[in-house]
């Protein structure tokens, strides 16, 4: 797959064996508000039915310790306009890439923000002070995430909690939250457990949907998502291997104006 604005260079960037990389000033950054249209592929795309990926101006990734090393500067000239990066994990797991990542994608102007992935196995509250030793509470930077998954292949949790259990938990985490960096998080979210456990119950946030073979509006009737993560199959220059790809709901002047209203003071 290639976005819009590769189709009259599609032929040419065929023959040259992969998406194209911009050139950019190595010293430089540009304003995490400036929106670059998307300059790379999908290794494995998938034959969208409506309204595809490629609709949408502001494309993005997301990012742990499993993508390293990450050139942002090139990431950012080719079209990755903002990123999430796991910061920690339960009660007292961290990414040992997170300040790595924040740090640097923040200096190439990539809009940064930070994620929790949920564990089944602690509570709402020890998960959110985990959180929050680990991430700075920085000016200009995206709402947190919190991330909210089965994990059916962990080593150490795999119990489904039910759901009155998971709401109340996942609230108190987003309550904390919210209080310490001074902006409602964003919950992601994959289709099974959002229908399951009927996420839509949390008060107060907006939605990263993962939809990978159907748009959200299908897969997520009558659900506002704010990010929609479409692959996980994407080629971006500056990352090496298969990366994320997220594209976020609205149009560029909707996203310099959610940047305006969401982005920590």
């Amino acid at each position: 797959m290639k976005f819009a604005i590769l189709f009259a260079a599609a032929l040419a960037l065929s023959a040259c064996g992969g998406p194209r990389l911009a050139t950019s000033d190595r010293t430089s950054t540009r304003p995490a508000g400036a929106v670059i249209a998307p300059s790379f592929g999908d290794r494995k795309p998938h034959p969208w039915d409506g309204r595809a990926p490629s609709a949408y101006a502001v494309h993005g990734t997301d990012t742990s310790r499993y993508q390293t090393p990450v050139d942002w500067v090139s990431a950012r000239a080719n079209g990755v306009n903002f990123t999430f990066i796991k910061a920690t994990e339960g009660a007292d797991d961290s990414d040992p890439m997170f300040r790595e990542h924040w740090n640097a994608a923040r200096d190439a102007g990539v809009a940064t923000g930070a994620y929790h992935f949920w564990y089944h196995c602690a509570n709402g509250r020890a998960q959110a002070q985990n959180f929050i030793r680990r991430v700075p509470r920085a000016t200009g930077a995206l709402p947190p995430v919190l991330d909210l998954e089965w994990t059916p292949f962990s080593p150490t949790c795999t119990r489904r909690p039910p759901q009155a259990e998971l709401l109340a938990e996942a609230q108190v985490f987003i309550d904390t939250v919210a209080r310490h960096y001074g902006q409602m998080p964003l919950v992601y979210v994959s289709p099974d457990i959002f229908a399951s456990h009927e996420l839509w119950r949390l008060r107060g946030v907006e939605f990263w949907v993962r939809s990978v073979a159907g748009h959200p509006s299908k897969v997520y009737p009558g659900t506002r998502w704010t990010f929609w993560q479409y692959s996980s199959t994407g080629q971006i220059p500056g990352k090496t291997g298969d990366a994320d790809l997220n594209a976020f709901a609205g149009s560029a002047a909707d996203w310099r104006d959610w940047l305006a209203r969401r982005a920590l003071k």
